[in-house]
């Protein structure tokens, strides 16, 4: 018979823990969103092929979702806090490997860096489950979902003039990223003093097994999934998909930066509207509604561009905070929080992973994106529903025997 769980005792949130969160977030996109705009200039100098290019920007999606489930029993046996100092000094090396002038070091650095992210895409909902006060957990979610998109963004439009300005082209402008690992290393440091194995979370020091048999956990990693999925098949082919509508590149690629300040924005302004409500049922399913009116306006009307992706932006923004939320809100403790985020991190990124994919073949077949945007708008729905089992006001409680919904 399993023992109840030890409680924690949750500390007031601090500046310095909240700065340390923020940091670790925004090396979670920083070394992957540039790699789309230099894409063209490795391509012309390493020989890539169009395809080959493409397995480069999948190759991260593949590698968190083989990563995630097992960061969990590692996070058990050296501790939350040193997997993630380790984390970020793998981080750090591997986009160091990546930028060398070498084929090989170009996906070897990328597959390194890739499971650097994994391990703190899945512990920042520990550490923010374990410090962070259960009132603020959700706006805490939204700033560092807005920490790691600003940085995204960010690193999206520096890499190509960086490339044309350093000595090493797009090998140096590959590495910047490298300078906000260092930092949040620096941060993170420190805290290793009088960190332990989180062993001592649960009372019986047992790992808290990841939750396959929970509906609601599935319910949380579709949502998460779906979402990943919605969002990287916009940044991969919405400016393919409005450059075939008649749209030019260049307004093309200034209405995917406009979808993503959308989200941005309103992932910072979703904490102000919901604070205080535990069941975000609702919150979750019009937030993917929004989503798919975005796809099927972007269908139906390619006329109205801009307010098809103002639409995408403004579900884009809501989900995105809300998977994350989900993952620290429907756990039960922070070893439970790190099995439900592996979980849903390792699902969520398989399909992040086949989206892109599978739609542009889709699109190769048909020679058109109707069918695409229909199965997007389908999806969309689809994410609803998960979004509002979810969003229930339950827990995933995991035990040695079965897990269950409570």
């Amino acid at each position: 018979m399993a023992t109840p769980e030890t409680p924690v005792t949750t500390p007031a949130l601090s500046a310095g823990l909240l700065i340390a969160i923020l940091l670790v977030a925004a090396n979670l996109r920083v070394t992957l969103t540039g790699v789309g705009t230099l894409l063209p200039a490795i391509e012309h100098d390493t020989g890539l092929t169009a395809s080959e290019g493409g397995v480069l920007s999948t190759l991260p999606l593949f590698v968190f979702a083989v990563t995630s489930p097992f960061v969990g029993r590692t996070s058990h046996r050296v501790g939350t806090t040193r997997l993630l100092v380790a984390a970020l000094a793998v981080l750090a090396a591997g986009t160091v490997i990546r930028s060398l002038p070498s084929l090989a070091c170009l996906f070897v650095g990328t597959v390194i860096l890739s499971v650097a992210i994994a391990v703190g895409n899945v512990l920042l909902p520990t550490v923010i489950r374990t410090h962070v006060p259960g009132s603020r957990v959700h706006t805490v979610s939204a700033l560092y979902v807005t920490a790691m998109g600003m940085v995204a963004a960010l690193s999206s439009g520096i890499s190509v003039p960086l490339a044309e300005v350093l000595p090493g082209t797009w090998h140096s402008a590959l590495a910047w990223g490298v300078v906000v690992a260092v930092a949040a290393l620096a941060v993170w440091l420190p805290r290793l003093r009088g960190s332990r194995p989180d062993g001592g979370v649960r009372s019986r020091g047992t790992h808290a097994r990841t939750p396959w048999r929970s509906w609601l956990a599935w319910q949380v990693s579709f949502f998460m999934g779906l979402q990943s999925l919605a969002f990287y098949t916009a940044v991969a082919w919405l400016p393919s998909i409005l450059s075939q509508q008649g749209m030019s590149t260049t307004a093309a690629g200034w209405m995917l930066f406009y979808y993503q300040l959308v989200a941005l924005v309103t992932s910072m302004s979703l904490p102000l509207i919901t604070r205080g409500r535990h069941d975000q049922r609702f919150a979750a399913a019009a937030g993917s509604a929004i989503v798919a009116a975005g796809f099927a306006l972007l269908l139906l009307f390619p006329a109205l561009a801009l307010a098809a992706c103002t639409l995408l932006g403004l579900g884009a923004g809501v989900c995105l905070v809300l998977a994350l939320s989900f993952q620290s809100q429907r756990a039960t403790g922070p070893s439970e929080t790190t099995a439900l985020a592996g979980m849903a991190q390792s699902i969520g990124y398989l399909v992040a992973a086949a989206g892109p994919l599978l739609l542009g073949v889709l699109h190769d077949t048909t020679g058109s994106w109707t069918g695409a945007l229909l199965l997007l708008t389908a999806l969309s729905l689809v994410m609803a529903a998960a979004g509002y089992g979810a969003g229930r006001d339950r827990h995933v409680r995991t035990r040695p025997d079965r897990e269950t919904d409570i």
